[in-house]
């Protein structure tokens, strides 16, 4: 079994270093990686000679040994995966590491390939003396604006560890509230599905098996009766148009909702919905002063800053309100006085950023209201959850009787024809 020398981190960022054998340089890695260690260099000793080494990442010119890996390119790189990675190298950079060793420590660690291969290439670049930032905006699917803005503000300021480990809070909060959000919402979607699917199976396989019996019975049906039979019909013989007409509405509605007028009519029609409406605008809220608290921390100029907090509000409505406060501010006005003038804001929300300004504590009150309106999230969800379990609960039971009651009422009509 082959010796490596190798230098790393440990858990508090202290460099540490030491030799151990192992299978190979993937191998040692994940032994040093279960001892809590990061590991920035490897090298294998050659021979007896302790202090001959070679690069253990050198490959011999034996011809085609290295099978290529098709996972990588499908393989996704999830807001989690990239959190842990900012977080990661915040850390390495406060303990000195150089920019390139710290991302070939973390590209060599990644579990996730693709990742891997992103950050071999941002690697090359910064070796090649390119900034981190540039690097990074080639990737935008995995570093969006946001993250690309913040990185080249840290690297003019000089900061670039204390953005990262902003970055990487900012980056968990908004994974604690997308997950809360979306984990609230997969029951009563299951019981949707669950419900669509049983409601089909009872219209198509049992409900015309238990209505040919009034085939031949002379007397006229009641209407509830041959609306179901209708249906079941229509379920039963027509079910591949109701799929090509189910397609086409999806087609033809995604089309409208890419339209300037369609995506703005959708946006205004949605936050005025009951129950959803306000928890859709306080999702934005907190996106909006989450997004720029961090980056106005971080150094980004706040012009610039509000251009990219537009593209994370998710709504055309209020992406305009923004971009009306940042014309604002370029004509010397505050920021809460154009969102106080729109009426899409809360109020609250609007007397907090004035506070803030006043004060010259904007980026901690923009924090304030960020941590405010996320409980408010959270209670929201929670609450619409339970209200919409007993409505889902009630639309099935209604929907079952409804067919039940159907199918009696001509079966009772019948036994007293005969008494």
């Amino acid at each position: 079994m082959p010796l490596y020398a190798w230098k790393g981190l440990d858990a508090r960022g202290k460099n540490v270093a030491g030799t151990k054998d192992a299978d190979g340089p993937k191998n040692l890695r994940q032994v040093l990686r279960k001892e809590g260690l990061f590991l920035a260099e490897v090298r294998e000793v050659v021979g007896g000679d302790r202090g001959a080494v070679r690069d253990a990442g050198a490959v011999k010119a034996t011809g085609l040994r290295r099978e290529v890996d098709f996972s990588r390119f499908f393989e996704r790189v999830s807001a989690q995966d990239v959190s842990v990675f900012t977080r990661q190298l915040a850390v390495l950079l406060k303990a000195g590491i150089p920019l390139a060793e710290a991302m070939a420590a973390l590209s060599d660690q990644s579990e996730n390939k693709k990742l891997e291969m992103i950050l071999a290439g941002i690697r090359q670049r910064v070796n090649e003396g390119g900034s981190l930032a540039e690097a990074m905006a080639a990737h935008p699917t995995v570093f969006p604006e946001l993250y690309t803005n913040m990185v080249r503000s840290g690297e003019t300021a000089g900061n670039l560890d204390a953005v990262l480990a902003r970055l990487a809070d900012f980056l968990d909060a908004q994974n604690v509230l997308r997950s809360k959000v979306s984990g609230a919402l997969v029951y009563p979607i299951i019981m949707m599905i669950v419900g669509a699917i049983i409601m089909g199976i009872l219209m198509v396989t049992v409900v015309p098996k238990i209505t040919e019996v009034f085939a031949d019975l002379d007397k006229a049906l009641p209407w509830n009766t041959q609306l179901l039979i209708f249906a079941a019909d229509v379920m039963g013989g027509y079910w591949w148009a109701l799929i090509i007409a189910g397609a086409a509405a999806f087609v033809g509605m995604r089309r409208w909702l890419r339209s300037p007028g369609g995506r703005a009519r959708f946006d205004r029609f949605r936050l005025r919905i009951p129950v959803v409406g306000p928890l859709l605008r306080f999702i934005a809220v907190a996106r909006f002063a989450r997004t720029l608290a961090t980056m106005l921390s971080s150094g980004v100029p706040v012009l610039a800053a509000l251009e990219i907090v537009k593209k994370v509000l998710n709504n055309t409505v209020l992406e305009k309100v923004v971009e009306e406060a940042r014309d604002a501010i370029r004509e010397g006005e505050s920021i809460a006085a154009p969102l106080r003038r729109s009426g899409q804001f809360p109020p609250m929300m609007v007397h907090m950023v004035a506070v803030g300004e006043r004060s010259g504590q904007l980026e901690a009150m923009l924090e304030n209201v960020a941590a405010a309106y996320e409980r408010d999230v959270e209670v929201k969800v929670a609450s619409m959850t339970k209200l919409l379990e007993p409505l889902m609960i009630v639309v099935m039971a209604v929907g079952v009787g409804f067919i039940v009651f159907s199918i009696l009422t001509p079966i009772l009509d019948m036994q007293q024809f005969v008494q």
